[in-house]
């Protein structure tokens, strides 16, 4: 299946992935002017009203800059949506987005159908995401484009299933635009997403280790400094099984490998959410390949340059 033509001035097969509280208008910016795709959740414009501001300034400067540069013109811009009961602003702010006919639309915990006609109205693609196989067909039948496989070693709420079963699994019903998530920081995790089935790596802590990127700057010092194993995997702050740093974990008094488990049927609360995400800070299994705080432009060409390279090693020509 051919991908929808809004994927065609991508530099680099990559999503960069919305980061609670720390993806802002700048990085977003900044990502599609380098070539891919930039990303924020809508719930980072506080108060509501913010999301119109930010949409003006990012639908401007992109204008802006490919008027300047014909020749490479920025990539798309998405917003992700939760679309979780809890969320009371979500069809307000759907509606600000189909007055700035933004071209992506991501959207997590939870499959609506009312949303993802909402965006088709005015064009979107609608991206989302999943961690198995059974809510990937649930998506599906109710409208989504394409899927995000939220594999295991993803920042934040991720699954637990090895990306190669997750997206063979998928792709045994499912033909269409698939994105992969979970330790992606190299170019060569790119291209091994693509080798896999997907059509695109979907890139998340790497941009939090970025200067444009609105985190706290032990949260990006923790990424640079840390590894793999400096991840934790717990319901224990949100109710929804997700990775977090364990220094984070430890700043705030607790014992990352002492957490009791979330009780069962504890309900989603945004209020919660957004004390979890401030002060205890998520990333994935692959920060151990980031290795200094940079503009995301520079972290976009590096994975460029390990994209050629890994294809040049495997005799993969342009």
């Amino acid at each position: 299946m051919s991908l929808p033509a809004v994927f065609n001035r991508l530099r680099l097969p990559v999503i960069g992935a919305p980061l609670f509280i720390v993806s802002h208008p700048d990085l977003v910016i900044a990502q599609c002017k380098a070539g891919v795709v930039g990303s924020f959740p809508a719930l980072n414009a506080r108060p509501a009203h913010v999301l119109d501001e930010w949409l003006r300034r990012i639908v401007g400067e992109l204008g802006e800059h490919d008027a300047r540069h014909p020749e490479r013109p920025a990539a798309p811009f998405a917003v992700n949506q939760i679309v979780h009961r809890s969320n009371p602003r979500l069809m307000a702010d759907m509606e600000v987005c189909a007055h700035h006919r933004v071209p992506l639309i991501i959207t997590s915990l939870g499959a609506r159908e009312e949303v993802n006609r909402a965006a088709h109205d005015w064009g979107a693609v609608v991206l989302h995401d999943v961690i198995n196989a059974m809510f990937a067909r649930k998506a599906i039948d109710k409208g989504a484009d394409g899927l995000i496989a939220v594999a295991a070693g993803a920042g934040g709420h991720a699954g637990a299933v090895s990306p190669f079963a997750l997206v063979a699994e998928i792709r045994q019903f499912f033909a269409g635009p698939l994105a992969l998530s979970g330790s992606i920081a190299t170019g060569g995790a790119v291209l091994a997403a693509q080798a896999m089935g997907a059509d695109f790596a979907y890139v998340g802590s790497a941009f939090i280790a970025t200067a444009e990127a609105h985190a706290a700057e032990d949260h990006k010092r923790m990424i640079v400094e840390g590894s793999a194993a400096d991840i934790v995997y717990t319901d224990y702050f949100s109710g929804v099984l997700a990775n977090f740093l364990r220094p984070s974990v430890r700043r705030v008094g607790l014992d990352p490998d002492a957490l009791p488990p979330r009780a069962a049927g504890h309900e989603m609360n945004m209020g919660d959410e957004t004390k979890v995400w401030r002060d205890v800070w998520s990333a994935g299994h692959g920060i151990g390949a980031v290795r200094a705080v940079q503009p995301a432009g520079e972290v976009v060409a590096r994975l460029a340059a390990e994209y050629a390279a890994a294809r040049a090693r495997l005799g993969i020509g342009a």
